[in-house]
């Protein structure tokens, strides 16, 4: 079984698998061994994938709202980071500005740790309240052998403040995915536990991997808080520097998104002791065990029940509407690694079912949950390329498709109904009263008059469908 577009591309198949009988795994090369995937991408695939950089600034550093978020780069290196995630924060400092030393080829011949150095005290001098500068190296500046992290430790001596380096260059390690484990390691040894605070901290916790797209944090926050916990950090959705010096003061870490921030839990794990649990702040279910086992550790289990049901009598009446509106949809989703498997439950939920699911840089374990979740027969895609992506969209026809910024007008173009999962066109998703946003943006897309006006593809019977999964047998 290959896919059409992958003819020329046999190396592709070992990437793709379905859910066979009993819930084994056949890959797409016909072998009964597990989906490949953390590799490298291979030449002549149209990847989806960011790079390192990508995901130290994008996605770990980028959040944090009092830092000077500045590049050591060209200038495109920065524009591709400015503003693309709507971390929001009760600040917009770091969403309203970037910084970069803007390379140009004069400093690639000469070099460019001396306009490093420049562009540091500068950007200080021009905003002297943030309270740190982030530097990210990049490809060029990495090639050339620019020593940035003894820059740092100079503009650090002069500006009186942190400089923290972070050696991301985009061409290291295989996707974005490095750069989480660069971000987190960098934060943790430069950062965290730099400041000894004076106080009770036996009933606080830190909430780590939750980068507060769209005011996630809004819809979950409260409610640790209504266990009688203290939140000292958010890694790092609306956290700031001082935040991070201190959260290793913690008694446990509630680790969320369990692929770009379990690193940082454990280090503090190993240095400090700190306990953690792994969670989903997405779906009823989810959000509910999330609240019973945090509140297990404090011995809060009766208090976390009278949350937990004062919440759901909040919003079953809109779900129950929405269920029956969502009923039976298939959907394809599509994201960068454990939103993936986190939602395929949650859509559940709402009486739908996942027939395709992907990520960009999903490892083993995010696979191994996806299939422990997904029904016999669903099609699984590590990291799917534009031309993959189109055949899935046309051949299977999902009645959804969830994914991101980059996929969203092939759908449309395709006559495919898309909610934007990555950074939310709307939202915020997680939490209890996220959960009705999510099931409202869906029923929005599946229901909006404009399908009525395009030409939909008749869709196989699902009996022929089942057969080919959705593809024609083709010879390798």
């Amino acid at each position: 079984m290959q896919f059409k577009c992958n003819q020329t591309l046999p190396e592709r198949a070992i990437h793709i698998a379905i859910k066979g009988p009993g819930g084994k795994c056949q890959r797409g090369d016909g072998t009964a061994c597990f989906i490949a995937n953390n590799v490298a991408t291979t030449p002549g695939d149209m990847t989806e994938r960011g790079c390192t950089y990508a995901g130290c600034r994008g996605v770990v550093g980028g959040p944090v709202k009092d830092a000077i978020q500045l590049t050591h780069g060209p200038i495109g290196c920065a524009f591709f980071s400015w503003g693309y995630r709507p971390h929001l924060a009760d600040s917009d400092f770091h969403m309203k500005y970037t910084f970069v030393t803007d390379m140009n080829e004069t400093n690639i011949v000469f070099g460019g740790e001396k306009k490093l150095l420049q562009s540091i005290i500068e950007a200080n001098a021009e905003f002297p309240d943030a309270k740190a500068v982030f530097v990210y190296n990049t490809c060029s500046t990495a090639l050339i052998g620019d020593d940035g992290r003894d820059v740092a430790k100079q503009a650090e001596a002069i500006i009186g403040k942190p400089v923290v380096f972070f050696e991301c260059e985009g061409f290291r390690g295989v996707s974005q995915s490095l750069g989480h484990h660069i971000g987190n390691e960098t934060i943790f040894r430069q950062l965290v536990g730099s400041v000894e605070p004076e106080g009770d901290f036996s009933r606080s916790i830190n909430i780590i991997g939750d980068y507060n797209i769209k005011n996630d944090i809004r819809t979950f926050e409260y409610l640790f808080e209504a266990l009688g916990l203290r939140i000292i950090a958010r890694f790092t959705g609306n956290v700031s520097v001082d935040d991070l010096k201190i959260m290793h003061k913690a008694a446990l870490n509630i680790v969320h998104c369990q692929r770009s921030a379990t690193y940082i839990a454990d280090m503090m794990k190993e240095k400090y002791g700190t306990p953690y649990i792994n969670v989903t702040l997405w779906g009823i279910k989810n959000m509910s065990q999330a609240l019973r086992n945090t509140a297990a550790f404090f011995g809060l289990e009766a208090r976390a029940e009278e949350v937990i049901a004062h919440e759901i009598a909040r919003i079953q009446p809109a779900i129950d509407a929405y269920r029956q509106r969502l009923q039976g949809k298939r959907v394809f989703i599509y994201q960068g690694g454990p939103r993936t498997w986190h939602w395929i439950e949650l859509l559940r939920e709402l009486g739908m079912e996942t027939e395709t699911a992907a990520t960009t840089f999903g490892h083993t374990d995010d696979y191994e949950k996806i299939f422990r979740q997904i029904a016999e027969g669903a099609l699984v895609i590590d990291n799917p390329n534009v031309p993959e992506i189109e055949e899935i969209l046309t051949r299977r026809r999902p009645d959804l498709f969830i994914s991101g910024n980059k996929e969203r007008y092939l759908a449309y173009k395709l006559g495919v109904p898309f909610v934007n999962g990555h950074t939310y066109d709307t939202g915020p998703y997680a939490g209890f009263v996220g959960m009705v946003n999510f099931a409202r943006d869906i029923d929005k897309a599946l229901h909006a008059p404009v399908w009525n006006l395009l030409h939909q593809h008749a869709r196989p019977a699902p009996a022929d469908r089942h057969a080919t999964h959705g593809f024609e047998e083709v010879e390798s």
